[in-house]
């Protein structure tokens, strides 16, 4: 069956970095795209970036040019590098696949940014 694992994740001071990874299996990961995601305590899961099968890569606005998404097909790994990070990007991040038309997610994993 599906299952992602992210790891990563952790308290860093504003204007630091950390890189989250997400390790997939139960499907051909370098045929599907993969997000992550965010969800931040009182509001909506909002999409962070997406990168294609083809690596091809999309960035919500308010993390674009802080975060790179990458992935290592041979690892069946998506990795989400995130750098500047301030206090408004600290939520529970989660990755994702949608797999024949049902979407899977990892049990996520804490970003905590200190001011």
């Amino acid at each position: 069956q599906v299952q992602l694992v992210e790891s990563g994740g952790g308290l860093v001071q504003a204007g630091g970095s950390l890189r989250l990874s997400c390790v997939a299996s139960g499907f051909t990961f370098s045929a599907f795209a993969m997000r992550w995601y965010r969800q931040a305590p009182g509001k909506q899961r909002e999409l962070v970036a997406t990168i294609s099968s083809v690596k091809t890569t999309v960035y919500t606005t308010s993390v674009e040019g802080r975060f790179t998404v990458s992935r290592h097909n041979t690892k069946n790994t998506v990795y989400l590098q995130m750098n500047s990070l301030k206090p408004e990007d600290a939520a529970v991040y989660y990755c994702n696949v949608c797999y024949w038309n049902e979407d899977y997610w990892g049990q996520g994993t804490q970003v905590t940014v200190s001011s």
